[in-house]
């Protein structure tokens, strides 16, 4: 499938609405993956990354069944082939074909008659959603079991269950897939989500299908970085990545958690351990220049897979970029995260945001006044207006100023809209017309500005 062109990043959450072919797009996308039953492993997780193929050439890996990674194990391949309960006149009250949640996912095979008090002990409901369908796991000890609604659970009459769970528990693989753009320098932006929950439509199709098309959108044109994207089962995946990657990962210079980003809530950024890397100051600038309601939060050892790059071992600058955080939506790890949840205008604005950040920390430059004493004649080289008490001329005025004032090789242009409280977009602008004019020069230190 071709991806049209998505609109320039930087452009105002009101506009967004202009884009809904692209929000269609991404919906469609999460609507294939949507019915596939995927966990840590198996055949759901390989058919979801064939469909990625379909948007963007992933590499496609696997990591055996028994491989040590770190202090972790890869666990034996899962994969369900049926799941049912039957009552007493052989009818289904249950049937996993229905909804893949239905089955506690790594489920043990099992096959036996039980009475109605035994399945209770194997049946996970939502006493306070009693319509809802709970998503539970358990993949390091071996359970078998069904998720079903509390009304379908205490309709069920006091008599005996026929309960059939087909899956499988064998040496088999854990597959993840890696998309590499390169960049005109080799230090990386990486950009990971997690592939491994089954029909879940916010956590997490919403960040697999943003980082496809976050992939798409970056591999048009040249870029500074080179970007590097994984598309794991969460934990386990991230941690044999990174078992297998130790020696590299130090190109990594910044990076982002993709989850949950196609609610209704606001942005939500839970900041790198690092806590002041420059992926955290980029967001942070962006979502000040974008003027919605957000939250930035401190690193916290819990969540998703930016733990694991962010544990002290690495420390790499990776922080997550979600709306409404896990947990804190009533809808989370229920059959209620469904596609009615999610929209493509949520999706489309997550999507420019994302990739605004990243358009800042391309264009985030140090540069070097050529003539520092004092200021310099800005008039005759044509960058003061001329006619006064035009405010938008005297705010590029204002910009140009304070570029020319902390151009001094220590300060980049995201240190300079921190300390004027001016927007990265506007600083960038009179930088590129100060360079044009000869009155900046690329920091020393600064490659990449040497590059443009």
């Amino acid at each position: 499938m071709s991806l049209s062109r998505l609109k320039e990043p930087a452009a105002p959450p009101s506009s967004h609405f202009q884009n809904q072919e692209q929000g269609e797009e991404l919906l469609r996308l999460i609507g294939r993956l949507y019915p596939i039953c995927r966990s840590l492993t198996g055949s759901g997780v390989r058919e979801t990354l064939a469909i990625l193929r379909d948007y963007i050439p992933l590499a496609l890996h696997s990591v055996r069944s028994g491989t040590p990674v770190f202090d972790w194990t890869v666990p034996p391949e899962w994969n369900l082939r049926d799941a049912y309960i039957k009552n007493s006149s052989g009818a289904k009250v249950v049937d996993w074909r229905n909804c893949n949640l239905h089955v506690l996912s790594y489920s043990a095979p099992v096959k036996r008659t039980v009475s109605l008090s035994e399945l209770k002990r194997h049946a996970f409901t939502l006493p306070e959603r009693p319509d809802w369908i709970p998503y539970r796991t358990s993949y390091y000890k071996e359970n078998w079991g069904f998720c079903l609604s509390e009304r379908q659970l205490s309709s069920l009459p006091e008599e005996d269950y026929e309960v059939v769970i087909d899956s499988s528990l064998q040496p088999g693989e854990l597959n993840y897939g890696e998309f590499f753009i390169p960049g005109r320098t080799d230090a990386e932006i990486l950009v990971s989500t997690h592939i491994c929950h089954p029909s879940l439509a916010n956590d997490n199709l919403s960040g697999v299908a943003l980082a496809a098309f976050l992939a798409a959108s970056l591999q048009r044109e040249p870029r500074r970085y080179s970007y590097r994207f994984l598309f794991t089962p969460g934990c386990i995946g991230t941690i044999a990545w990174l078992s297998l990657n130790e020696k590299r990962v130090d190109k990594i210079h910044h990076g982002l958690i993709v989850a949950c980003v196609g609610d209704a809530g606001k942005i939500h950024y839970k900041k790198s351990r690092r806590g002041d890397a420059e992926i955290d100051r980029a967001v942070a600038q962006v979502l000040k220049d974008c003027d919605a309601p957000h939250e930035i939060r401190d690193f916290s050892p819990y969540g998703y897979d930016e733990r694991q790059f962010c544990s002290p071992g690495f420390n790499l600058p990776v922080g997550c970029f979600m709306r409404t955080p896990h947990g804190e939506f009533a809808e989370y790890h229920t059959s209620a995260d469904n596609l009615d949840f999610i929209k493509g205008e949520c999706l489309m604005d997550s999507l420019n945001k994302c990739l605004a950040v990243f358009d800042v920390l391309e264009n985030n430059h140090t540069y070097v006044n050529q003539n520092p004493k004092c200021e310099p004649q800005l008039g005759r080289r044509g960058l003061y207006g001329s006619i006064g008490g035009d405010a938008q001329g005297k705010t590029n005025e204002l910009a140009m100023l304070w570029v020319l004032n902390y151009s001094d090789g220590r300060n980049s242009l995201l240190d300079i809209a921190a300390k004027s409280g001016l927007s990265f977009a506007l600083l960038e602008t009179a930088a590129a017309r100060l360079l044009d004019a000869g009155l900046l020069a690329a920091g020393e230190n600064d490659a990449g500005a040497k590059l443009i």
